[in-house]
């Protein structure tokens, strides 16, 4: 393995270890956007420690900085010699990197499921990318007790949906003086919805 191969996928890991110990940390104060920005920088490592590995380019002739996280997921999506990501993985991925954006650049309100979702989803999804393209395991790299864990148990994503939907229905009730609450809440089910049918810009207030 090359060294910038190795380093890369050394800062993966320790991202991602960050992102989980953040999920497990007992206080709530920026919890949940340390898990996504964590999260999401883990899986650009991961890209372009993979990209390299296979013998592609992370940097554009000229240019000082390296390709984006978009430009990563289209490069393991589609280029020849490269590619290493299914329909699936991209779009949690991308998904992923909208949840972040949305935490990162503005106001987000994302539900205990919710959060418990992204963080079992990406653990999953960089195992089986680590796993694969590196042909070794990710549990041999990794503490054996770092695992999301979570106090309330998380139910099914449409379940999960008609919950979040409710309550920011509740929100919205004549009275209440909520909307920005309603509207940082209803951001993460949007920015999912908009991954979904592969659109990957983030959500107006006025679209909300």
């Amino acid at each position: 393995m090359k060294k910038e191969v190795r380093q890369l996928r050394e800062k993966a890991l320790t991202a991602l270890v960050l992102s989980i110990d953040h999920f497990n940390r007992p206080w709530d104060q920026g919890r949940t956007e340390a898990v996504l920005i964590l999260l999401d920088h883990s899986f650009e490592m991961l890209l372009k420690a993979t990209i390299r590995h296979r013998q592609g380019k992370i940097r554009k002739p000229r240019e000082k900085q390296t390709i984006g996280f978009e430009a990563c997921v289209r490069k393991g999506l589609t280029e020849e010699g490269v590619k290493f990501l299914s329909e699936e993985q991209a779009l949690m991925l991308q998904t992923i990197n909208g949840q972040r954006d949305a935490a990162q650049h503005y106001l987000i309100d994302m539900s205990e499921h919710q959060l418990y979702f992204y963080a079992q989803a990406g653990v999953t999804l960089f195992r089986d990318i680590h796993d694969d393209v590196f042909d070794t395991n990710l549990v041999l790299e990794l503490p054996e007790r770092v695992l999301p864990i979570s106090t309330t148990a998380p139910t099914d994503l449409l379940a999960l949906f008609d919950k979040e939907i409710d309550e920011i229905r509740a929100l919205l009730e004549p009275g209440t003086r909520r909307k920005m609450d309603a509207i940082a809440k209803a951001r993460s089910l949007a920015v999912l919805e908009s991954a979904i049918g592969g659109k990957f810009e983030q959500p107006s207030d006025h679209d909300l």
